[in-house]
C-alpha cells in the first residue's frame, strides 16, 4: 500500500510542477506548452535535472543555476501541495474515476488561487471552460445527478451575482468581481447546490477571520481588498473531504432526538 502512496505522491509533485507553469503564464496569455521551463529573470532554459520537483530547488538552494537569482519558495510549495492533495484524494476515494475528477478539480482551484492572489483576477480561460468540463465530469461522481449539478451551477452563479448586484445597488460601488461569480458557478457544477451553500459559509467565515487577523497584525483600520477566490477554493476543497460529515453532524446536533 505504501508503495502506491509514494507513486501517487510523486505523480502529484510532477503535476504541481506543471501547475506552476500555468500560474505563471496564464495571466500573461502565454502558451503553457512552449517554450519549456525557463528562468523568468535571465531566460535560461532549465535542464531536466534542474526541474525535478522540490529536489532541484533544494539542490540549487533556491537559486537559478545560470544567474543565481532567488527562486520563489512558492514553486516547491505548490508542488508539495499538489502531491499531498493527490495522496489525500487517493486515501479518501481510492483508485477511482471519482478520485481523478476531484484531483483535477483541486488542481484547477490551486491555479486559480495563486493567480487571484497575485493578480486579483480569475481568468475566464479557466473558469468558463471549467463549467461544461466539470458538469460532464460530475456524472462520474456517485450520488451526483445532472439536476444536482445544474442546480449547483445556478445556485453558485446566481447567489454571488445577486450579492454583487445588491451591494452595487446599495453602495454604488463594485464589491465582487465577475470572476468570483464564474468560479462559484464552476464549483457548483461538481459539488452541487449543497456544496455551494457549504462553500459560501466556509469561505465567508475564513475570509472574515483572515481579514480581521490582517488588520489586527497591521494595526490599521482600513478597508481591505482581499481576493475572494482563494477562500471559495478553501470552502470547496473542505466540502469534498469533510462536507457531508460536517452537514450530518450539524443536523444531528440540532435534532432533539
Amino acid at each position: 500500500m505504501y508503495q502506491v502512496c509514494i507513486i501517487i505522491f510523486i505523480f502529484g509533485l510532477c503535476i504541481g510542477s506543471f501547475l506552476n507553469v500555468c500560474i505563471f503564464r496564464l495571466p500573461e496569455s502565454k502558451s503553457i506548452v512552449r517554450p519549456g521551463s525557463m528562468c523568468p529573470k535571465c531566460g535560461y532554459m532549465i535542464k531536466f535535472y534542474d526541474n525535478i520537483p522540490v529536489l532541484s530547488y533544494l539542490w540549487l538552494k533556491g537559486r537559478c543555476r545560470q544567474c543565481g537569482v532567488p527562486i520563489s519558495f512558492r514553486y516547491p510549495l505548490t508542488e508539495l501541495m499538489s502531491g499531498l492533495f493527490a495522496l489525500c484524494v487517493f486515501l479518501r476515494f481510492g483508485f477511482t474515476p471519482e478520485a481523478l475528477v476531484y484531483y483535477v478539480f483541486i488542481s484547477t482551484l490551486l491555479v486559480i488561487t495563486y493567480i487571484d492572489i497575485d493578480h486579483q483576477i480569475i481568468p475566464d480561460v479557466i473558469s468558463l471552460p471549467g463549467i461544461p468540463v466539470f458538469f460532464a465530469a460530475s456524472f462520474l461522481i456517485p450520488n451526483m445527478t445532472w439536476t444536482d449539478s445544474l442546480l449547483g451551477l445556478l445556485t453558485g452563479g446566481g447567489t454571488l451575482y445577486f450579492v454583487a448586484w445588491a451591494y452595487s445597488l446599495i453602495t454604488h460601488k463594485e464589491g465582487m468581481g465577475g470572476g468570483d461569480i464564474k468560479l462559484l458557478a464552476m464549483i457548483g457544477t461538481l459539488i452541487g447546490w449543497k456544496g455551494v451553500l457549504f462553500t459560501i459559509f466556509v469561505s465567508s467565515l475564513v475570509g472574515t477571520l483572515t481579514g480581521v487577523l490582517i488588520m489586527l497584525i497591521s494595526r490599521k483600520d482600513f478597508k481591505l481588498k482581499v481576493p475572494f477566490g482563494p477562500f471559495l477554493s478553501i470552502g470547496a476543497i473542505a466540502y469534498i473531504f469533510f462536507g457531508q460529515e460536517i452537514i450530518y453532524w450539524y443536523f444531528n446536533l440540532l435534532s432533539p432526538y
